[in-house]
């Protein structure tokens, strides 16, 4: 027991040698930066809770949210910062980070994972550049849809280093979240069963006052909770761990039992 939980050109393109789809890529390739780097833009962006004006929204919008993955612009001007937000919060509820270090690697994963959402429509668009380069390519096949299995050959061929660099972006980022995942679940591990510790050294403590018959004030021996919230922890466990053979976590019964207690009593 005592086990604690845890993404208007010209009428007249240029011809296909001359077409660089590397500006739209650079965007994903960037993504080193210092640890000092992503932890101080996760603080600064923890203090805020976005702009509030319609002048301000807009601003946002055109110059996009910067964070300490790449320094450099995470949502670009064309995407929507609202769904980027939502994205976000999404990462956070489902990771539930509870320090700076945790925060910084959820922010990581959810700006990595955006630009993966990107990779598809980049490949999307090569395609879409590619048939209006190519449209009157193989004009003399009679069956259509021959034609346009060569025509999407013949793009492929034609784009393919662009295609090559997407799927090596792909691999780059797909490696770094997974990468990312493992150190913020090593990091909550640590942080559980450190604490799973100190709970459990509290129980023996108690334990040892109670057979010496001394009092069990656990702030006075440095504990971080009282002896009321400790009590109310150990009956709500028990109750709860008879049921389920599983532990309750101990900061979220404490912290709802604080909360309890500062609400207004019914007159």
């Amino acid at each position: 027991m005592f086990a604690t939980a845890s993404v208007g050109g010209s009428d007249q393109p240029p011809p296909p040698d001359t077409f660089n789809f590397q500006d739209l890529i650079d965007e994903i390739k960037a993504k080193e930066t210092s640890e000092a780097r992503r932890a101080a833009n996760r603080a600064n962006a923890q203090h805020s809770t976005g702009p509030k004006t319609a002048e301000g929204k807009a601003k946002a919008s055109m110059n996009a949210v910067k964070t300490g993955l790449t320094a450099r612009t995470v949502v670009l001007p064309n995407e929507d910062i609202h769904a980027y937000y939502d994205h976000l919060d999404r990462h956070f509820a489902d990771f539930s980070p509870a320090t700076d270090g945790e925060k910084s690697l959820v922010q990581i994963i959810a700006d990595t994972e955006w630009r993966l959402h990107r990779i598809a429509p980049l490949e999307a668009g090569i395609y879409a550049v590619g048939r209006r380069k190519l449209a009157d390519q193989f004009a003399a096949e009679p069956d259509v849809f021959n034609r346009e299995d060569l025509i999407n050959a013949e793009i492929f061929l034609t784009y393919r280093k662009d295609f090559s660099n997407l799927a090596l972006q792909e691999r780059r980022l797909r490696n770094q979240r997974k990468a990312d995942i493992a150190e913020l679940q090593q990091l909550q591990h640590e942080r559980i069963q450190k604490r799973h510790d100190y709970i459990e050294h509290a129980r023996v403590t108690g334990n040892k006052c109670a057979f010496l018959k001394r009092e069990f004030d656990p702030p006075a021996l440095g504990f971080d909770f009282t002896f009321a919230e400790y009590m109310h922890f150990c009956q709500q466990n028990q109750e709860h761990y008879e049921l389920t053979e599983r532990d309750l976590d101990f900061d979220t019964v404490v912290a709802a039992y604080r909360a309890a207690q500062k609400e207004p009593k019914a007159a």
